[in-house]
């Protein structure tokens, strides 16, 4: 088969590698696409070392149709079109044994601890695999993850109908908590970002949405006035860091001030360094921080909504290419990172 290997970092090879043989108890899925996540951005580079050594194949964001059953499963059989979630759980840890899986601490996801979807076949485990109607375009099936991480945001902020929302960050994973909300509650959502071309994804493809750019505007005192002073009812932090945009204060702070009494700030943005926030503030509130790492469960929900209609995925879709041109995708998003969304590649 051909696969994108990553021989060193920075430095992908369209080449031949042998397919993998498919072993009693699993599935064998030819992969149509894939899509390039924030993950792999850091993994080119060698982020991620030593847990991602080199050589290896990439790519946990995938779907595709089943090509081959292995001995003893049953409920697949060739030709079914699937969403792949990359996710193994180890089932040991005090996480995994209260079933809060997504604090598992020996998680491991097929294209980041061992050879992915960057290829045109891959094999996983039957629990791995969730159905798609056979119309639903190959492209938004592969997307079934990042959207499984925006529904279970709003599934550890339980949101509800009515909820009042605003989402620091309007990049991929705050358009997919967006998306995700818009399901589950028809109030206003604030979408909040310095980039006005991914606020105007986010108003044009939702409704009763509005964007912030908190280079114009304090973004605290825009939501104040929106809602006659009350402020939000779940405030999402899926930026990742803690800058200051003149004097505006840092998004986990600001996110707290712009909540109603007892409302919730989520926290998805992944960042290495402190963010200063004024306790008070919060204690005053009542209010609540919670945080929501990956999706555990959501596949099923998101394939529905997929399935429905109701979600938005070619306002996600930013470029497609084949995948023997994954060196160029690559460099494409480091250079222009802000321009991209998501970048898909063709495997069929």
């Amino acid at each position: 088969m051909k696969a994108a290997v990553l021989e060193s970092y920075n430095n992908f090879v369209w080449k031949d590698v042998e397919t993998p043989k498919v072993k009693p108890g699993e599935v064998l899925c030819r992969i149509k696409f894939a899509s390039i996540c924030g993950t792999d951005m850091h993994i080119f580079p060698g982020d991620f070392h030593p847990r991602t050594p080199v050589p290896f194949i990439p790519g946990h964001e995938m779907g595709g149709v089943v090509e081959e059953v292995g001995e003893g499963v049953s409920g697949f059989q060739p030709g079914d079109k699937v969403a792949i979630d990359p996710i193994i759980w180890c089932n040991e840890c005090p996480a995994c044994k209260r079933k809060h899986y997504p604090a598992c601490i020996n998680l491991k996801l097929l294209g980041v601890d061992m050879d992915g979807g960057f290829a045109e076949y891959v094999v996983a485990q039957p629990h791995m695999l969730f159905k798609a109607a056979q119309e639903l375009p190959d492209e938004h099936v592969a997307l079934t993850e990042i959207y499984g991480i925006g529904f279970h945001a709003n599934s550890r902020a339980e949101t509800k109908e009515g909820d009042v929302l605003a989402i620091w960050g309007a990049g991929r994973v705050g358009q997919v908590i967006l998306q995700a909300a818009r399901t589950k509650t028809s109030g206003t959502i604030f979408m909040i970002d310095p980039l006005d071309n991914r606020l105007e994804i986010a108003e044009k493809h939702n409704k009763n949405v509005i964007g912030i750019n908190p280079k114009k505007e304090n973004p605290v005192e825009a939501i104040k006035r929106h809602t006659n002073g009350n402020g939000v009812d779940i405030a999402f932090e899926a930026v990742g860091h803690a800058e200051e945009i003149k004097g505006v204060f840092t998004p986990i702070r600001s996110c707290i001030q712009s909540l109603r009494g007892g409302g919730k700030v989520c926290v998805l943005g992944l960042s290495d360094h402190p963010a200063a926030i004024v306790f008070k503030e919060l204690i005053w509130k009542e209010a609540q921080i919670i945080t929501s790492r990956v999706s555990d469960g959501e596949f099923t929900e998101v394939i529905e909504h997929l399935n429905a209609g109701n979600l938005k995925p070619d306002a996600l879709i930013s470029k497609v290419m084949h995948g023997s041109q994954i060196q160029e995708a690559f460099e494409l998003v480091q250079k222009e990172k802000e321009k991209y969304l998501k970048v898909l590649l063709d495997f069929s």
